[in-house]
C-alpha cells in the first residue's frame, strides 16, 4: 500500500502506511472566545495571538498497514502514547467481509496504549441501519452529511452507551499533562472529523477554519481512495444495500468532505445543542472544569508552541 504522498505538506505528517494524518494543532483562536466560553466565533475577532498547540492531538485513517518505520515515528518521533479507535468490532470483524477483515484489523505496538471507543455500537451495524447512513454520507446535498453526523454525536454521547467515546477523549485532553494522542475511526473523516471538530471549536476556533481542517481530509486520502471507494461498495453488496452497491459515483461522494458539510454541521450543533460546549457538558456530561482545563492545555501563545 502506498505511503502517505511525499508531496503533502503539514499539517500532514508522511507515516509509511498510514495515510490522511496530520496534526489539528496550528490552528488560529478568537481570543475573546476563551473568556467568554464561546466557540465559533466568526473571522476577524483578531486571530492569530492565540492557536492549537501542536503535537497534542493527531488524526489519522485506519492504522493497520502502518510499517514497522511509520511505528518507530508515532511513539519515537510524535511521541503518541494512546491511540483511540472510533470504529467498533463488528464493523471490523463483519461488515468489511471475511476475506477484507483480515487487512482491516487493530493494529497495537509497544509504547502506545489502543483504546476501544467506539462511536456506534452492534446494533448499530444491523442491514436496516448501516442503508440508512451510507443514503445519508451519498446524499448530493450537504443535508445528508448534518443527518449522519447528527447520528454521530447522538450515539456518541448516549447516556447508556458503555465506552463514552467522546467524554473518554476529551477527558484524557483534560488531564493535567496530556500526553500526544493519535484518533482515528475508518477513513479518518467522519467519526473523526466530528470529535476533531468539537475539539477545535471548544477552543475558540473560528467555524471557517475548523470545516477547513477537515477539507483537508480530501488531499489526504486520495492516496487510498480507490481502496476506501472500493470497500464501500463490498460492504454494500455484503449487506444488499441497493442503493450503493453498484453505484461507484455514490460511494465516491462518501468519501468527501466538504467545507459546506461542516459548517452545516457546526450551525446544526448550536441549533440542536446551544452551542458546542452545551453539547460537550450537558450530553457528554464532561464537567465544566474540565473543559476549562482542556482549554488551558491546547490553547497557547502563537509563540510559545
Amino acid at each position: 500500500m502506498a505511503s502517505q504522498p511525499a508531496a503533502l505538506l503539514p499539517p500532514f505528517i508522511a507515516v509509511p502506511g498510514l495515510p490522511n494524518l496530520r496534526d489539528i494543532g496550528g490552528q488560529p483562536v478568537a481570543s475573546p472566545s476563551l473568556g467568554q466560553r464561546e466557540e465559533g466565533t466568526q473571522r476577524g475577532q483578531q486571530l492569530g495571538k492565540k492557536m492549537i498547540r501542536r503535537g497534542v492531538v493527531y488524526r489519522s485513517s485506519e492504522p493497520s498497514k502502518v510499517s514497522d518505520e511509520g511505528i518507530s515515528m508515532l511513539t519515537e518521533d510524535l511521541g503518541i502514547t494512546h491511540v483511540f479507535d472510533l470504529r467498533s468490532k463488528v464493523e471490523i470483524d463483519r461488515a468489511h467481509g471475511k476475506t477484507l477483515a483480515a487487512d482491516w484489523q487493530p493494529r497495537e505496538w509497544p509504547g502506545s496504549k489502543r483504546l476501544f471507543v467506539p462511536v456506534f455500537l452492534d446494533r448499530d451495524y444491523s442491514p436496516e441501519a448501516l442503508a440508512v447512513r451510507f443514503g445519508q454520507y451519498s446524499h448530493h446535498s450537504t443535508e445528508g452529511f448534518v443527518m449522519a453526523y447528527s447520528s454521530i454525536l447522538t450515539s456518541a454521547a448516549d447516556p447508556d452507551h458503555p465506552y463514552a467515546p467522546f467524554r473518554t477523549i476529551l477527558n484524557h485532553l483534560a488531564s493535567p499533562d496530556p500526553s500526544p494522542m493519535l484518533v482515528h475511526c475508518t477513513a479518518g473523516k467522519d467519526r473523526t472529523g466530528v470529535i476533531c471538530a468539537l475539539i477545535l471549536s471548544l477552543c475558540g476556533v473560528d467555524d471557517e477554519t475548523v470545516a477547513q481542517e477537515y477539507e483537508l481530509t480530501q488531499l489526504g486520502l486520495a492516496a487510498r481512495k480507490d481502496e476506501f471507494v472500493a470497500h464501500l461498495l463490498n460492504v454494500a453488496e455484503a449487506m444488499n444495500i441497493e442503493s450503493i452497491k453498484h453505484n461507484r459515483e455514490a460511494a465516491e461522494r462518501m468519501v468527501g468532505a466538504s467545507k459546506d458539510s461542516m459548517l452545516a454541521t457546526l450551525a446544526m450543533i448550536r441549533e440542536e445543542y446551544g452551542s458546542v460546549e452545551g453539547y460537550v457538558v450537558d450530553r457528554c456530561r464532561v464537567t465544566p472544569a474540565a473543559v476549562d482545563q482542556i482549554r488551558k492545555n491546547l490553547v497557547v501563545d502563537v509563540d510559545v508552541d
